[in-house]
């Protein structure tokens, strides 16, 4: 039978391989703006801060789902029948549609799925961009399917199924698709989803299939005379993964602490996002949204871009091995594991936004990869490091410590922009 791990193991691997094809794809064509290395770099690794996340919550969310399927359901249906994985893709399929659909109209959801649509380009890591939050309340909406009986086990494949499918539609180099666009979604009927501009907005939820929102009115068709312009109307500006998962719950506090009514502060977390109450003090209005607003692009050499990159490249080859020893480790490794990949994360973000001290704090990041192992014999899962890894470690890790100063210091703020975003 299937098993989510099982197809995990696959689909990784061929996600960085379509993301490599996409990307000659696009340098073929002479689009050099489809990607951009720090647009990249962040939504690559808020998705592997989703994934450690997910270690932590997965049993939360699979537990709730496995007690209301247990306790309450009146039947349990067969897992061996092919019309019960039929029924259930299209029944959590129809049930995505309207999570997302309150993740675009219900500003705590939004503050959630928002992640999803930060990105200012969009190309197949913008598919990998997902949240880390959504573990809080994004388990509601698939509740029917428990007390309908279906299994967990088919719970939890058609869920990933449902998620893998929707990776290629976020490319915009697959143009339109005739009869397949008014039946599924399409990365023509994707891109308007994820599209700030008014004709577009809030449109296009279906996960796998679109007839969703021709049914419930929230269908539009992708314009030539319209060319989506992404991201979303409040731009993060920032490559902080932390940040990108909660500024919109920071700024739904602060605008609740400033309304002056009970009610209004609990409608500031049910309302569409941007709501607030007319007789709210404080400075907590939305700010006007500017279609043509400069993209966030901080300039840095191309060194230390190239810098960024394979550090990125090694934390993700981290992150791959905690997802495959995590469920060995007892919890305050595991915890440490996590935490010490998300401080990297966060520190190549702060190295992309040339934030004052970050290329200090990287340094003690890499001197610690170069040393610990070394000295400790022993890594995050590795209870007897080989030696040699130990010194290749030592190496890579000490010569990135020496070389970092000295590239950020010759770093000007003034590198190649032939990579910046336009928008139009």
């Amino acid at each position: 039978m299937l098993t989510p791990e099982r197809i995990m193991a696959w689909a990784i691997p061929g996600f960085f391989v379509l993301i490599a094809i996409e990307f000659a794809v696009a340098r073929w064509r002479g689009r050099p703006q489809a990607y951009r290395a720090n647009d990249a770099i962040n939504s690559l690794g808020l998705g592997m801060l989703s994934q450690i996340v997910g270690v932590f919550t997965r049993l939360f969310n699979v537990g709730v789902y496995a007690w209301f399927a247990e306790h309450l359901a009146p039947w349990s249906l067969p897992a061996d029948r092919v019309w019960v994985w039929i029924s259930g893709l299209l029944l959590y399929d129809f049930l995505y549609y309207w999570l997302h659909r309150g993740g675009h109209r219900v500003a705590l959801l939004w503050a959630a799925h928002v992640v999803h649509h930060q990105s200012e380009r969009y190309n197949l890591t913008t598919a990998l961009r997902q949240t880390g939050t959504g573990f809080l309340l994004g388990w509601v909406f698939y509740l029917p399917m428990a007390l309908l009986g279906y299994p967990v086990a088919v719970f939890a494949v058609i869920a990933l199924i449902d998620l893998l499918y929707q990776f290629w539609v976020h490319t915009e180099q697959i143009g339109r698709l005739g009869w397949f666009d008014r039946v599924f979604c399409s990365p023509s009927n994707h891109r308007a989803h994820h599209a700030v501009n008014e004709r577009y907005l809030d449109r296009n939820y279906g996960g796998i299939l679109i007839v969703w929102d021709r049914l419930f009115g929230s269908f539009v068709e992708e314009s030539d005379s319209d060319p989506p312009v992404y991201g979303t109307r409040s731009p993060l500006r920032s490559w902080n993964p932390l940040w990108a998962n909660v500024e919109v719950y920071w700024t739904l506090w602060r605008s609740a602490r400033h309304a002056r009514r009970w009610r209004d502060r609990l409608q500031v977390w049910l309302r569409p996002p941007g709501w607030r109450p007319a007789d709210a003090h404080g400075d907590t209005t939305v700010p006007r949204f500017d279609i043509d607003h400069a993209p966030f692009d901080p300039p840095i050499s191309r060194a230390l871009r190239a810098y960024c990159l394979i550090q990125f490249g090694l934390l993700l080859l981290m992150g791959m091995h905690f997802l495959r020893v995590a469920t060995r480790l007892g919890g305050v490794e595991a915890a440490g594991y996590a935490l010490w990949l998300v401080a990297g994360l966060c520190t190549i973000g702060l190295l992309l936004e040339r934030r004052r001290g970050a290329a200090w704090l990287e340094v003690l990041r890499v001197l610690g990869m170069a040393v610990i192992p070394l000295a400790c014999g022993r890594w995050f899962g590795v209870t007897h490091l080989d030696i040699r890894l130990g010194l290749a470690m030592l190496v890579v890790f000490g010569a990135s410590a020496l070389a970092l100063p000295w590239m950020h210091a010759h770093d000007d703020g003034h590198g190649p922009r032939s990579d910046r975003v336009t928008t139009g």
